[in-house]
């Protein structure tokens, strides 16, 4: 078995390795078996997203955390950012999430958090790997000490309030309609209940789940249908949740993309205002924009950036003691309230201020002017062997032909088969070109 975890837990076509049911299981027994310490009845909360496989994996989970001596206890379809709040408020040893985020119904994932509600580090990976890969037979439990599974009921209840408490007390959105695409996946109950019972006109889309219809033709993969949306219904604001709501796109009246750089300079400055901000400092990855970057330093914050996945953003964060971070693609990390990316209560923080000032979304969710920035994703077939001297070559060139003046970034995914390329610059035409040659080279 080769290694498993990519930058964001375990992700894979649902019955092809790594995301079968007998590797899951195996998980399940690892991930058991490292966190299982003490006498007390160890515990392990389980979510999942709206996928037609969730429903294998849950059950395979919850054998494998049941023969490892640990209480799985099952709360279905909840956004990731539950899972991480629920692990901490129920004392649980650790949490779970079933869900391949933004990705089509095909693929399915699983996302580990620690009894503090934070990702596993790489280190804590990896010793469940080693576990994983080892004889651990000897390891489980006898018959009068295995788990015991149970359904809690009251779960959406509990993060809806909690989510509410993330506003001002007192505040109302009634006055405001909204357009929210809950992507059909996790959040498709728990979302459209917090806009409306914080007072505003909530038109909802994509809360039909069927199993297949998870980011397909909408959430924040696919804006497009929310921006119809907005512009028909003459709405005031659009939100694009994902798969399992951890992250968030908007539009504003004009159906106007707000992206996550965006959404964090605009957080970043009405908390530097309200010296909310911690440090002077927010943590972003290299694919923002860098006009984020001139736009923090022009009122007197930096930027710190990471590598790409919003697990790194927050270990920065976490040691540098600052309170935002974020991703281009809209995971925003908001830790004085959550330990991992939360699309709802990202877009809550949106909607205080377009009430607080009295502003349409135009005029407070674009802070800054991007620069030009192309982007481009290809299918390989071994991701060993993509970044040949011709490539490094081409990039080398593309550098130079940029100068100061832009970047060039070209890695492999994470969590799929493709190498992705993001050339940013001030030309548009020379960008253009330059991703052009890089990518002839790659093919």
């Amino acid at each position: 078995m080769t290694k498993i975890f990519g930058t964001d837990g375990i992700r894979g076509k649902a019955n092809i390795e790594p995301m079968t049911v007998e590797t899951v299981l195996k998980v399940g027994v690892a991930a058991g078996i490292y966190f299982r310490r003490g006498n007390h009845r160890h515990k392990v909360v389980i979510g999942k997203d709206t996928r037609l496989s969730g429903y294998m994996f849950e059950s395979a989970l919850t054998a494998g955390f049941v023969a490892a001596g640990i209480d799985p206890i099952l709360v279905g379809p909840m956004p990731t950012p539950a899972i991480a709040m629920l692990t901490r408020s129920l004392r649980c040893d650790l949490g779970v999430m079933i869900s391949a985020s933004h990705n089509p119904y095909e693929d399915n994932g699983i996302k580990l958090f620690g009894p503090d509600g934070y990702k596993l580090s790489d280190e804590v990976e990896s010793e469940i790997t080693r576990i994983l890969k080892s004889d651990f037979s000897k390891k489980l439990v006898p018959p009068a000490d295995l788990g015991k599974a149970i359904r809690l009921d009251d779960v959406q209840g509990r993060y809806i309030e909690f989510v509410k408490q993330t506003v001002p007390r007192g505040l109302s959105l009634e006055g405001l309609k909204i357009v929210l695409d809950c992507a059909n996946g996790a959040a498709y109950k728990v979302a459209p209940a917090v806009f409306w019972e914080l007072g505003a006109e909530v038109v909802s889309i994509g809360i039909h789940p069927d199993g297949y219809n998870i980011n397909k033709e909408c959430g924040s993969t696919n804006i497009e249908v929310l921006k119809s949306q907005v512009l028909l219904h003459d709405a005031d604001i659009g939100i694009a949740l994902d798969g399992d709501a951890d992250r968030l796109l908007a539009v504003d009246e004009n159906g106007t993309l707000v992206d996550g750089d965006q959404i964090l300079g605009m957080i970043a400055k009405n908390w530097l205002k309200e010296n909310k901000l911690k440090g002077d400092c927010i943590v972003a990855t290299v694919m923002s924009n860098l006009g984020l970057e001139n736009f923090l330093n022009d009122i007197g914050l930096s930027l710190l950036r990471t590598g790409v996945g919003d697990r790194y953003v927050v270990e920065e964060m976490r040691k540098r003691g600052l309170n935002l971070g974020g991703e281009q693609s809209g995971h925003i990390i908001l830790s004085d309230y959550i330990t991992t990316g939360d699309g709802i209560i990202a877009a809550l923080q949106i909607l205080s201020l377009i009430k607080n000032l009295s502003q349409k979304a135009s005029e407070i969710c674009h802070v800054f002017d991007p620069l030009p920035q192309l982007l481009k994703s290809l299918e390989v077939t071994n991701l060993k062997e993509w970044n040949s001297i011709k490539v490094q070559k081409a990039v080398s060139e593309g550098e130079s032909r940029l100068g100061e003046k832009g970047r060039i970034l070209v890695r492999p995914s994470g969590t799929e088969p493709v190498v992705r390329i993001m050339v940013e610059g001030e030309d548009s035409e020379l960008i253009f070109r330059i991703l052009n040659d890089i990518a002839s080279e790659i093919k």
